[in-house]
């Protein structure tokens, strides 16, 4: 997968071993900029892993509640224990709540695809979470836990021929 790091940097902030352990771990999501609108991608994403049995906390700071759960306008905000932050906002924005995963002792801080920040990822590695970035949690949880072909990411196909349709 294409990805703006470098390879050190993307053994470092995209390895399998920690992908795996983190979806393994985690119970609770808080997702930073979970959107209320269905067609956008972090809705996407929350939904499957929603599905997946993950507790999801939506934070967004004008939302009384997204896809059933209360929604907190800040990570401080969240009255339990969190154990992933995964993170739907621009980079210049990811060192706040790399701070803010520190202070609720979140184990780790997740940057969905698109987004590096080197600075959150300091912030992160400096107050002992594991970090991941330009990495989509949905996507990494259907390579990894064998979820592929149930979202529909994985049909088998292998040729380029249009199958038959029957009657």
């Amino acid at each position: 997968m294409n990805s703006s790091l470098s390879r050190e940097q993307q053994e470092t902030y995209q390895h399998p071993d920690t992908i795996r352990r983190i979806l393994r771990e985690a119970n609770t999501i808080a997702m930073v900029g979970l959107s209320s609108k269905s067609q956008k991608a972090s809705q996407f994403v929350a939904t499957y892993l929603q599905y997946k049995g993950y507790n999801l906390i939506p934070v967004h700071p004008k939302a009384d509640s997204i896809l059933g759960n209360t929604a907190y306008p800040t990570l401080e905000d969240i009255p339990e224990p969190v154990d992933v932050v995964d993170v739907f906002r621009p980079p210049r924005e990811c060192p706040t709540y790399a701070e803010q995963a520190a202070t609720i002792d979140a184990d780790a801080l997740w940057l969905q695809l698109g987004i590096v920040s080197l600075d959150a990822a300091e912030i992160a590695e400096a107050n002992g979470l594991d970090i991941v970035m330009d990495r989509c949690m949905k996507m990494e949880h259907g390579r990894y836990q064998g979820g592929m072909h149930a979202v529909g990411m994985n049909t088998g196909v292998i040729s380029a021929k249009r199958g038959r349709r029957t009657v």
